[in-house]
């Protein structure tokens, strides 16, 4: 049985359906596009009665940003290498994109 789990890591390497492809790869070509970020900002009552404030600042960016590429080809291509086939739509006709 211990024969099977190089099996298991080999399929879980193989290409993925391509609309799947296609939800994941949206991520990549919005970091493309432009930075993502969040801001969180808060205060809660301490234990001596005082007010404690918090924050939390986090930021993403791609290095398909920074280096300036197209997020319409940098789709295409993270569909192509997941799945192995060509995107069924472009970006800009993709349902989620912001553009």
């Amino acid at each position: 049985m211990l024969w099977l789990a190089p099996l298991a890591v080999l399929a879980a390497c193989g290409p993925i359906p391509v609309d799947q492809a296609e939800r994941v790869c949206l991520r990549d070509a919005e970091l493309a596009q432009r930075p993502r970020g969040s801001v969180a900002v808060g205060a809660a009552s301490g234990s001596g009665g005082g007010i404690d404030g918090f924050g939390r600042v986090e930021l993403e960016i791609g290095s398909d940003y920074i280096m300036g590429r197209d997020p319409s080809a940098v789709f295409d291509r993270c569909v192509r290498r997941r799945s192995g086939e060509l995107p069924t739509r472009p970006l800009y006709d993709q349902p989620g994109w912001r553009g």
